[in-house]
């Protein structure tokens, strides 16, 4: 069962699979597996890489995250196609897709599962692909062999810390203020001007080490298409406003209203409707 759902995954660019029993995982929702009709089985952990060569286009002004469109459209095409296969191939066992809304601890199960590490940024992080991962895993109430592992950290050479660009000035980061909502206070409009983004921060991301090399050496970067043909490195406050409401609710930023990726918009291009 594990090489079908690694053949699969392979075929839809996806390459980091790893499996994990579910009595090793933190289950935090355990709700969506009674849904399911799951109670023991395993946990099949997949990172799915994101960062495509728009992420390094000169005027990108927003995370590489949200530079194509929400991944959340790409999880539920992906489980679209593979879970009927796998139920047909399978039928004795049961099968359900997650990703973010899951049962488990995904980033804790991702490294107890042995596909990365945890850094110094709190983020999960691969040798092939750095941070630039979105979590998935397919359940299943099958008993695979799944050699628990330990947590593992990064080395700790602090650039990623060293890099942030507000955590001296401020209590929270230039990601948080590019969320927030309402009016933002003077020094936080400055320090959104200052670095220039629209939305999110990479710049924990963009310094480490793993990072570095994951992008000298070519892995970092997704072929999946669904990154590739949805990107759009830069915002405008034009563009976001001529948006149709069924695509910019496609847009990773559209969870926050539009309001908001408007008002740093407008900051970042000096115009009086930021206010």
């Amino acid at each position: 069962m594990l090489n079908t759902v690694k053949s699969l995954l392979a075929a839809e660019g996806i390459r980091l699979v790893a499996p994990l029993s579910l009595a090793d995982c933190t289950v935090q929702k355990p709700y969506l597996l009674t849904r399911a009709g799951i109670s023991t089985g395993t946990a099949i952990l997949f990172a799915v890489p994101y960062y495509t060569t728009h992420c390094d286009h000169s005027a990108r002004n927003i995370s590489a995250y949200a530079v194509s469109a929400d991944y959340h459209g790409f999880f539920a095409s992906l489980f679209g196609r593979i879970l009927p296969v796998l139920r047909t191939a399978f039928p004795k066992h049961r099968f359900a897709g997650f990703t973010d809304h899951s049962p488990i601890a995904e980033p804790e199960a991702a490294v107890r599962a042995g596909l990365g590490f945890f850094g110094c940024n709190h983020l999960f992080l691969t040798k092939e692909h750095s941070s630039y991962v979105f979590l998935g895993e397919i359940v299943t109430d099958a008993i695979l062999p799944a050699p628990k592992g330990e947590i593992t950290v990064c080395p700790g050479c602090n650039a990623c810390q060293k890099a942030c660009p507000v955590a001296l000035d401020m209590p929270r980061c230039l990601s948080a203020l590019t969320q927030k909502k309402g009016e933002l206070t003077a020094a936080e409009a400055k320090a959104l001007r200052a670095h220039g983004i629209a939305w999110g921060c990479d710049r924990c991301q963009e310094t480490c080490p793993v990072t570095l090399s994951a992008k000298r050496d070519g892995t970092l970067y997704s072929d999946i298409p669904y990154f590739n043909d949805t990107a759009i490195p830069h915002l405008t406050s034009e563009a976001v406003a001529a948006m149709s409401e069924e695509k910019f609710a496609a847009r990773a930023y559209s969870w926050r209203g539009r309001s908001v990726i408007l008002r740093n918009l407008y900051l970042l291009e000096g115009k009086e409707d930021a206010k």
